[in-house]
């Protein structure tokens, strides 16, 4: 069993407030946003949600926090932005540390999911600096106070390997009770005018809808869509619907512009829920 680690915050004070008060009250603003429903979908199994700053994408992500069930336990799927370490990088041991506390790692999950997918690798140094999965604990903090998670970030792009992790991961949640839910965190097209980034990702959307994982990496790789967790996408839709997923949603969609004003070069968000 490796050491236990604390992982301190990377992006604290830039991506989301430093100080415990500022970001529980904004928080409590994304996550209680008018206009967005709050009625919980109890049998999701996963989701798609934005990792950006928060004034950017909080209220994406928000909206979708809000009607996930609370769960003991989350998969939580990143982008390497970095390309630090491990391809396939796991953690199974310790905690990470944000201003609102510490989240332990749910260690028997963790070893679940490695012995079902070899492919991962024990590497605390490919998350030190990462923020895909940083700032999504945040708002679990808030919003279902105690629970654990395990981290994984996926700084591969083949398909075969993302579905043997996707596989990797249903085989091993098939064991655990309560079942962990999957977090899939993505930004979608990244820096075009806002125009063509809605269109882009409207087929990249569309895909997920379908629960077309497949489909998804196609239309990403065809149309030159700079979606950036595409793989942990692609692996959460191959997870849930080896248990049985039927239905997604799209429960929020913003662009970066929605917040600057600036539409000459976006990010898109895009918030989503299968069960």
């Amino acid at each position: 069993m490796p050491a236990r680690t604390i992982r301190h915050p990377a992006v604290a004070g830039r991506f989301y407030p430093a100080r415990p008060d500022v970001l529980a009250r904004d928080l409590d603003e994304y996550l209680r946003a008018d206009g967005v429903s709050s009625n919980k979908i109890e049998n999701a199994l996963g989701c798609v949600v934005p990792h950006a700053g928060y004034m950017y994408s909080g209220g994406v992500a928000g909206a979708v926090y809000r009607r996930l069930p609370a769960r003991g336990s989350y998969i939580i799927l990143g982008p390497n932005h970095f390309g630090i370490g491990a391809p396939l990088a796991i953690m199974s041991a310790g905690s990470w540390l944000t201003p609102l506390g510490e989240v332990p790692i749910d260690a028997a999950g963790a070893q679940a999911i490695r012995h079902a997918c070899r492919l991962l690798m024990e590497d605390a140094g490919a998350h030190a600096e990462e923020h895909s999965l940083e700032v999504q604990l945040p708002f679990l903090q808030r919003e279902v106070k105690s629970f654990r998670f395990v981290p994984i970030a996926v700084g591969i792009s083949g398909y075969a390997a993302l579905e043997a992790l996707g596989h990797g991961i249903a085989e091993a949640l098939k064991s655990l009770a309560p079942r962990p839910l999957i977090v899939a965190s993505s930004d979608m097209n990244h820096y075009e005018p806002d125009s063509i980034t809605r269109v882009k990702d409207r087929m990249a959307i569309d895909r997920i809808l379908e629960l077309d994982p497949k489909g998804l990496y196609e239309v990403i790789r065809r149309e030159d869509i700079s979606m950036c967790g595409y793989g942990p996408a692609i692996a959460m839709l191959t997870a849930a619907k080896e248990l049985g997923a039927g239905h997604a949603e799209l429960v929020k969609y913003a662009t970066s512009a929605d917040a600057s004003g600036d539409r000459s070069a976006v990010v898109g968000y895009a918030g989503i829920i299968v069960s």
